[in-house]
């Protein structure tokens, strides 16, 4: 066994969607405190990889390519190459059988810790069961850090998810922001009218109709943000919103880490929740995001606050007055469709009152 100031490796696994990732950096740096000479790897899929290169919290990003993920032999192989590194601790947050590899080859390894499911977690010598939490950060932090209290070690939890972009990176995106156009004298607002999983998407007429008020009453400036492949579409619902001067659809960020100093050049992030709305809140911008019915906003918006907000369709059972029995008989567009403008107007109108640039 290691003492608490010793060198020792850690492997965090997580390789999930960019919100899932972002959500697990207190779970690193809470690592990090607890054991300060510590050096922490971070498993991630290719897509979601570039985000974390660099990050504070993590010495070094591991990268399961599509390649990897498609052929189990070439899988396999990667993960028996990265544990030959031999880890003093590996946190599995995915806890699945894909996943317990890196446990499977790291017998071991003193902590190897993982998530209670049935007929799982045979290589894990810590199967942690949830327990009740605030949220997904916390659920983390309660589940899987009571092996190293238990072991005696004395545990420093940190809940933070920070960005930051290169100075010269921010610099570069103002700088390419005012060629497009944008006048920081105005609101800026980084606006997600669009997703890549189609049931996140709440339906654009009225997300053109929300635009449209936030440029009336706040002369503010909305840039559509997207990915590669939402680039047609999003320019669609621009030319059918019509010509205004006050909406940006050609302010491009190519890849995932683009998005840290375009955002850190916003003064709000408006529109549908996913990861990049997780990104806006680490680099520390006000949020207002609309949850899709799947999307538990307990688990998904860390901390509520007035500067962190959001609202989900099982909201509006009171102000519709339709009982929960109701509300689980209904489709998902009918749930997401309880969502009325007036009362995303009014939050709208809330997080930019309460959140004005100083």
């Amino acid at each position: 066994m290691f003492s608490q100031n010793d060198y020792i490796n850690i492997l965090v696994i997580r390789f999930k969607r960019i919100g899932d990732a972002i959500l697990s950096l207190p779970l690193c740096h809470s690592l990090k405190l607890t054991f300060p000479n510590s050096k922490v790897d971070f498993v991630l899929y290719e897509d979601v990889a570039p985000l974390f290169e660099g990050h504070l919290y993590i010495d070094n990003v591991i990268t399961i390519t599509k390649k990897e993920q498609k052929n189990p032999f070439k899988y396999i192989k990667k993960v028996f190459n990265v544990t030959r590194k031999k880890y003093d601790i590996i946190i599995d947050i995915m806890s699945t059988p894909k996943s317990e590899l890196f446990c499977m080859f790291s017998r071991k390894s003193p902590f190897r810790i993982g998530r209670y499911k049935k007929k799982r977690g045979f290589f894990y010598n810590y199967k942690m069961k949830e327990k009740e939490s605030l949220n997904k950060i916390d659920k983390f932090l309660n589940q899987l850090l009571p092996p190293f209290e238990e072991a005696g070690f004395d545990i420093k939890k940190d809940y933070d998810f920070k960005f930051f972009a290169d100075p010269r990176e921010k610099e570069k995106y103002k700088q390419k922001m005012l060629e497009a156009g944008i006048d920081f004298s105005k609101p800026v607002i980084a606006f997600s009218i669009y997703s890549r999983v189609s049931h996140k998407i709440y339906p654009i007429d009225g997300m053109k109709e929300i635009v449209k008020y936030l440029i009336e009453k706040y002369n503010a400036q909305i840039i559509f943000f997207y990915s590669a492949d939402q680039k047609d579409e999003i320019q669609k619902i621009h030319r059918e919103i019509g010509d205004n001067k006050n909406i940006f659809s050609t302010i491009e960020t190519p890849t995932i880490k683009d998005l840290v100093p375009f955002l850190e050049n916003c003064d709000y992030y408006i529109g549908n929740e996913g990861g990049a709305r997780h990104l806006a809140q680490g680099v520390g911008i006000p949020t207002f995001a609309i949850f899709n019915p799947s999307a538990e906003l307990k688990e998904w918006l860390p901390f509520p606050s007035e500067k962190n907000m959001g609202i989900s369709p099982i909201d509006m059972i009171e102000k519709k007055s339709i009982s929960l029995e109701e509300f689980n008989n209904m489709s998902s567009e009918e749930q997401f469709s309880l969502i009325d403008i007036e009362t995303i107007k009014k939050m709208c109108n809330e997080l930019i009152e309460k959140n004005k640039r100083k």
